[in-house]
């Protein structure tokens, strides 16, 4: 495989592009080697979810776009990244039991540290922010055959 590999998509900020984004990373993850069909692909595919959601809701249509970055360094670190025009950064929020929102923030930071990875939050030159995740790349090993009954 290459030394590095990006591929990059910018979709209009709207609800619909939440499953476009997802779809994309999963198709372009599995290009590079990562079946769509893993527990790893499946975590992948809800932070992007998570990541999208928040720049189409959060951004109050003052980002008519977002763009999702991935970055395969050496077979070891993937990167992902959301993109959005608006400054605001995302806040974590205290979310009560009743409310609808406010844990996407939680759930990205728990499902990235569960894998090994880190979020980060950081602002881009022309005013907005990159939300991303940083998680080593590994991917899932063949299927060990089942062993059959043993004998005494």
């Amino acid at each position: 495989m290459a030394d590095h590999l990006e591929a990059s998509v910018t979709l209009p900020s709207d609800p619909a592009s939440v499953s476009a984004a997802r779809a994309y990373v999963v198709t372009t993850l599995a290009e590079w080697g990562l079946p769509p069909d893993t527990d790893v692909a499946d975590t992948i595919r809800l932070i992007v979810s998570e990541l999208t959601t928040n720049a189409v809701q959060h951004t109050l249509g003052q980002s008519p776009t977002f763009t999702v970055d991935l970055e395969l360094d050496r077979d070891e670190q993937l990167r992902i990244g959301v993109t959005d025009s608006h400054p605001r950064f995302p806040k974590r929020l205290p979310a009560a039991v009743q409310q609808d929102n406010g844990r996407g923030m939680v759930i990205i930071r728990w499902l990235t540290a569960e894998c090994g990875g880190k979020l980060r939050v950081r602002p881009t030159r022309e005013g907005g922010k990159t939300v991303s995740i940083e998680l080593p790349w590994s991917l899932p090993a063949a299927p060990v055959p089942a062993a059959g009954p043993q004998e005494k």
